[in-house]
């Protein structure tokens, strides 16, 4: 039965833990499988972006399971996109563009069955392929984290009201996006866009729910994991390996 890794993901992102993970954008379950044995706490499986669709999604996550936790970022927050990536059975959802209170009582209305949501039931790999139905059913809302993506500042404006809505597991910051809606794309160290990451921080920590970010360098990512921040993807698979070739090739040629 699925659950031992998912359970441990919420109960370690709820717990403070220091959670380390990176971006897989490239569609191939090989690549999700070596970067996983690299040690990651976790692996970021990107549908939103790129040509990961959701058979392909599928593999990923069996490729790193169970020894990886895989959270899937949906590619809408529409109710019949995120139902499908949970009948995948990854460790969570992260849900991009989530602007507002209202918005973040909509994701997890439709990503938590009855009484706790409006998630219609189905038969996928997350329930077993009905095997385990019954049991998935009562205790999903349990085993599977809903990350909402703060990445616009109307998000960081409401930032208190949706940090209090309950059953939000998590608030995972989109940088880019975030400089972007202020102006100031890519520009992750303009004070508008720290100041930004700094009023989600403050918030999220008031009310006591766990935060993470996108961070494209290690030592950002140290720098926020000091911080306070739990969840941190560092990286994603296409900047390393085409960081690892182009350093490759110049040592070859000696240059």
């Amino acid at each position: 039965m699925l659950g031992a890794d998912m359970t441990d993901f919420r109960t370690r992102l709820a717990r403070g833990d220091e959670l380390i993970g990176t971006v897989l954008a490239f569609a191939s379950e090989q690549t999700a499988e070596c970067v996983a044995r690299a040690g990651f706490d976790w692996v970021w499986i990107d549908t939103e972006h790129g040509p990961i669709d959701l058979a392909c999604a599928q593999r990923m996550i069996q490729a790193v399971s169970p020894s990886c936790p895989a959270v899937v970022r949906a590619p809408s927050r529409d109710p019949a996109a995120l139902a499908r990536v949970l009948d995948l059975g990854p460790a969570g959802v992260i849900v991009p563009h989530v602007d507002s209170a209202e918005d973040a009582r909509a994701v997890v209305r439709a990503c938590r069955y009855p009484p706790h949501g409006e998630r219609s039931a189905g038969i996928a790999r997350a329930q077993g392929y009905g095997r385990d139905l019954a049991s998935y059913l009562e205790d999903a809302h349990r085993r599977e984290a809903v990350i909402a993506q703060i990445e616009h500042i109307d998000a960081v404006e409401g930032i208190d009201e949706i940090a209090a809505v309950e059953g939000l597991d998590c608030a995972l910051i989109g940088p880019f996006d975030l400089s972007g809606s202020l102006g100031r794309p890519g520009d992750l160290g303009h004070p508008s866009v720290s100041g930004a990451i700094e009023r989600v921080r403050t918030a999220c920590r008031a009310r006591g729910l766990p935060l993470g970010i996108f961070c494209p360098t290690p030592e950002l990512a140290r720098e926020y994991l000091r911080s306070g921040f739990g969840l941190v993807a560092v990286g994603v698979d296409a900047q390393l390996l085409a960081g690892a070739s182009s350093e490759l090739l110049a040592r070859t040629r000696g240059s």
